[in-house]
C-alpha cells in the first residue's frame, strides 16, 4: 500500500507539468524529427509579411529575442554527453581519475557558466583546483598542460571535438520544446516584431540546431542571430543581448527575452529586457522570480502563450509581461506544495 501511494503521488507531481526529460530516469525522451517537422506550419506560409530588407529593421516597435539550448529544444543532456565523449576520447585525466561530468555536476555547470569553453575552463581551474588533465594526441600521452597557451589549445581542441559530437546527436535526435514554433511563427507573421536567436554556444553547434528544428528557411527569416563566436563576453555578461539590441536599433526595454535559466536570465535582466522563462527538468528548482523573471512557464505550449499574452500589457502601457501567466504559475507551484503535504501527511498515518 505504501509502495503504491509513493507511486501515485509521483504521477500526481510528474502530471503537472510537461518536460522533454523523464524524472525518473533524467534523459531525454526524443520523438521523430520527421514525424514533428512535417506537423510544423510551412514558413513559406507564415512569413510573407516580414521586412524584406534591413533598413525595415526600424520600423519594428518590439523585439522577441530567442535562447537556443533548452529553449528551442532541450539539449543540456545532449551537450553533456558529447562533452563526456570528447573527453573520453582525448583520454583526458585528472590524477589519473577520468574526467567525466555526472547529470547533477552539469546542472550546476549549465545554470553557472555560460558557454562550452567557459564551462571546462571552470572545471578545470574551479572545480579540480586549477588542476588540467593529461590527455592523449596523436596517439602520444601529453602531460597536463602549465602555460595558458597549451592549456587554451587543449580547451579549444576538445570544444572542437564536442561540437562535432553534437552536431550528430542533434541530426539524430534533436526536436522543438512544445509551442516554440509556434510562437516563432505568429511572431514572425507580425511586421511589428522582430525576430532572433541569441546563443551562447558556437555557430557551427547552433546553426545545427536550427536548421533541425526550424528548418532553413525559417532560421533564414530570423531578424537577427548572435552567437558565442559573434561576443567576447558570454552569459551571464548582457553583451549577446546589448548587440542584438544594437544591430536590430531597438530600444532593450522593447526587447522580450525567452531564457531556461539563471545564466540566461541575469543576461537578459542585465540588459535592462524583459524575460520570460520556459524552464526545464535541469533549472525548473531555480529561483527565476527572486532573480527578477518575469513571467515563468513549464514550456511555451502548456499554457497558451501567445504574442499577445507576451506583448498585450507593454502595448497597452504597462511595465510588465504575461502577468496572468505569473500569478498562474505561482498559483499552481502554491497548490502542488499543499497536495504533496497532503500526501505526506496520508503516507505517515498508514505508515503509523
Amino acid at each position: 500500500m505504501q509502495v503504491k501511494l509513493q507511486l501515485f503521488a509521483f504521477a500526481v507531481f510528474s502530471a503537472h507539468e510537461c518536460v522533454a526529460f523523464s524524472p525518473m530516469l533524467r534523459k531525454p525522451s526524443f520523438a521523430s524529427v520527421s514525424q514533428q517537422m512535417s506537423s510544423l506550419p510551412s514558413s513559406s506560409t507564415l512569413l510573407s509579411t516580414r521586412p524584406s530588407s534591413p533598413t525595415a529593421l526600424s520600423a519594428y516597435d518590439y523585439a522577441l529575442l530567442f535562447d537556443c539550448d533548452g529553449v528551442i529544444i532541450e539539449t543540456e543532456e545532449l551537450h553533456r554527453l558529447a562533452y563526456n565523449a570528447a573527453f573520453d576520447a582525448a583520454t583526458l585525466k585528472v590524477d589519473g581519475e577520468p574526467v567525466e561530468w555526472t547529470v547533477e555536476y552539469y546542472d550546476i555547470l549549465q545554470n553557472t557558466v555560460g558557454g562550452g569553453k567557459p564551462k571546462m575552463f571552470y572545471h578545470f581551474r574551479e572545480t579540480m583546483g586549477g588542476r588540467f588533465p593529461t590527455f592523449v594526441e596523436n596517439g602520444e600521452d601529453k602531460a597536463s598542460p602549465e602555460t595558458e597557451e597549451e592549456r587554451q589549445a587543449l580547451i579549444d581542441s576538445l570544444q572542437a571535438n564536442k561540437t562535432n559530437i553534437y552536431k550528430d546527436l542533434i541530426a539524430a535526435k534533436a526536436v522543438p520544446r512544445p509551442g516554440v514554433i509556434e510562437l516563432m511563427d505568429e511572431a514572425l507573421a507580425d511586421p511589428s516584431i522582430a525576430v532572433g536567436v541569441c546563443s551562447a554556444s558556437t555557430k557551427a553547434a547552433v546553426t545545427k540546431v536550427l536548421d533541425v528544428t526550424l528548418g532553413e528557411e525559417r532560421r533564414n527569416k530570423l531578424d537577427v542571430t548572435i552567437l558565442g563566436d559573434d561576443v567576447s563576453k558570454l552569459k551571464p555578461d548582457p553583451m549577446i543581448y546589448n548587440t542584438a539590441a544594437e544591430k536590430l536599433g531597438m530600444d532593450k526595454t522593447k526587447c522580450v527575452v525567452i531564457e531556461d535559466s539563471i545564466v540566461g536570465l541575469k543576461a537578459a535582466k542585465a540588459a535592462g529586457m524583459k524575460c520570460l522563462i520556459t524552464y526545464t527538468s535541469s533549472t525548473e528548482a531555480e529561483d527565476f522570480y527572486g532573480q527578477g523573471a518575469d513571467a515563468k512557464v513549464p514550456d511555451l505550449g502548456s499554457r497558451c502563450v501567445t504574442l499577445e499574452s507576451i506583448f498585450g500589457p507593454l502595448r497597452a502601457g504597462k511595465d510588465e509581461i504575461v502577468s496572468e501567466m505569473k500569478d498562474q504559475s505561482v498559483k499552481n507551484e502554491t497548490e502542488e506544495q499543499d497536495e504533496l503535504s497532503k500526501l505526506r501527511d496520508l503516507l505517515m498515518t498508514i505508515e503509523l
